[in-house]
């Protein structure tokens, strides 16, 4: 297994990778060492051992990834996050009258990216998660309620077994060590229980090493060392807080009620949680900013959030309650209704491609927004920041269309001219002058990476425009409609106007029609 020679043949029939292997690094003693923890997967087993089962009955391969282990897998996360949201109300009952709670749930999962996570991209580390931190919450309450082993051990290896699906969820930790601190009396004989049961310390310290006990043993045996560098990478100095209002995918824009979250922690101060919780949220906040890829990779609003979200239901449903006393609770039911409708719809969006998982932005998110029918000059705003808002307004003439279809074969790393030249008689003066750019490309191969380009050159230097072969609504093996805006430099006398194609891999494909208007 250490050597993944069975996964040439997994990856010809199933594609795991995702058409470039990262998920493990060939250590020095040549075995494989794989880069995510083994938490995720000890979660996992359950259904994964029931996907077996069905795999044999059902005469699929038994192989691991054929579709009874996909299905297994994909109800198996439903399965834990409907336990978790039963344990969480009931949790919640004990601080909360019932119709907020009930108002609280509906909004956590309804008007957020979790149920992204847990019906669509269930496969990833946080739906996973999130039934953990349920399950912390309830022991750590039964802990200082009746003190015991049973729940000081659970409590260890609940944060343990978190530790290995995601390292960073250690701080967990906190949940348990701050609770009942909330004020200096409550914390006075908060630490005077612990004193009276030392050994329950004992107890949280043994599960929390054998929650993660399994991780190192798979390192041991197949690095002979208990701990590897998985390669993740932090700027704590220096935060990235474009996660939290960021236009590319961040946690306050593409999920506005977080933002009700945040507000919940001014709203706790008489609760047995207060510190815990406040102190959790704003390390946890702290360290997802601080990683290095702050995107994410792929991401609708903030995913590294989504398994903490049991934590700011606290605040959020004690926010909740605060406004059901004001005059202001119709009209934040009025908004918690949109905003499950907004969300609704973008989570439409973002699994058809138009809200992109790493590219967005405040230009293009305002003209997809509440959009089910965005074009292909709406889609151009994913590469450039140029949009002609009335070109009814302006002169039109045609400086270049295409005739006949015209065959495209590029090599890698190649520019392919479609048009090139200008009209002696265009001089660029201060008036607004504009290039709208429209092409129909049917693309057959290699257009991942490829872009359709325009280019002015003028004596006061170049300037240059381009749009992805491959945007949210485009697909290979069809023709598809591409469409930019080019403002025309405003001094200097023009050269040259080139339109090209230009791909990083090998180009195959057939432009049907294009066309450049100059609009004056």
């Amino acid at each position: 297994a250490t050597k993944l020679d069975w996964l040439p043949a997994i990856e010809k029939e199933y594609g795991v990778s995702g058409g470039g292997f990262y998920q493990a690094r060939k250590y020095k003693n040549g075995n494989y060492v794989f880069k995510y923890l083994g938490g995720v997967s000890l979660l996992e087993l359950p259904f994964f051992l029931l996907g077996h089962l069905l795999a044999k009955a059902l005469a699929f391969p038994a192989d691991g990834f054929s579709p009874p282990y996909q299905y297994s897998l994909a109800f198996g996360v439903i399965f834990y996050n409907i336990l978790s949201l039963f344990l969480l109300r009931f949790l919640l009952l004990r601080y909360f009258k019932d119709s907020c709670v009930a108002i609280g749930l509906g909004l956590l999962y309804l008007a957020t990216n979790l149920l992204q996570y847990i019906s669509v991209n269930g496969s990833l580390s946080h739906a996973f998660i999130l039934p953990l931190y349920v399950l912390v919450i309830y022991t750590t309450m039964q802990w200082h309620e009746r003190p015991s082993l049973k729940w000081a051990f659970l409590t260890g290896l609940i944060i343990g077994l978190a530790t290995i699906c995601r390292p960073t969820e250690a701080i967990m930790l906190f949940i348990p060590l701050l609770w009942d601190t909330h004020t200096k009396e409550a914390a006075r004989i908060k630490w005077a229980k612990v004193s009276n049961h030392i050994k329950q310390v004992g107890a949280i310290i043994l599960g929390g090493f054998l929650g993660v006990l399994p991780q190192l043993i798979y390192w041991k045996s197949v690095t002979g060392s208990l701990v590897y560098n998985v390669g993740s990478k932090w700027q704590f100095l220096n935060p990235n807080f474009q996660v939290l209002y960021g236009f590319t995918n961040g946690w306050f824009i593409y999920t506005p009620i977080t933002i009700f979250f945040v507000l919940g922690l001014w709203h706790i101060k008489r609760f047995p949680f207060r510190r815990a919780f406040i102190t959790f949220c704003l390390l946890n906040i702290w360290i997802i900013t601080a990683w290095s890829d702050w995107r994410y990779g792929a991401s609708f609003s903030t995913r590294a959030l989504v398994q903490s979200y049991p934590v700011f239901a606290f605040p959020f449903i004690a926010l909740i309650e605060q406004i059901d006393h004001t005059k202001f609770r119709i009209g934040f039911y009025i908004l918690g209704l949109y905003l499950i409708g907004l969300n609704l719809f973008q989570t439409w969006q973002y699994n058809t491609g138009v809200l992109h998982y790493r590219d967005m932005n405040l230009r293009y998110y305002s003209h997809i927004y509440l959009n089910p029918t965005p074009t292909a000059l709406d889609m151009s705003l994913l590469d450039t920041d140029e949009y002609l808002y009335h070109p009814e307004s302006f002169t039109k003439r045609i400086l270049f269309k295409q005739k006949e279809e015209l065959a495209v074969d590029l090599p890698r790393d190649s520019i392919g001219i479609i048009w090139q030249g200008i009209p002696s008689d265009i001089a660029v003066s201060n008036t607004d002058q504009w290039l709208k750019i429209t092409a129909e490309i049917l693309p057959e191969k290699g257009y991942y990476g490829a872009h359709l380009i325009c280019t002015t050159n003028g004596k006061d230097g170049s300037k240059q425009r381009s749009v992805r072969l491959n945007h949210p609504l485009a697909e290979t093996g069809q023709v598809n409609q591409y469409a930019f805006y080019f403002k025309l430099p405003s001094e200097g006398q023009l050269q040259d106007i080139r339109l090209t194609l230009q791909s990083p891999s090998a180009f195959q494909g057939v432009l049907k029609k294009g066309e450049v208007v100059l609009l004056y």
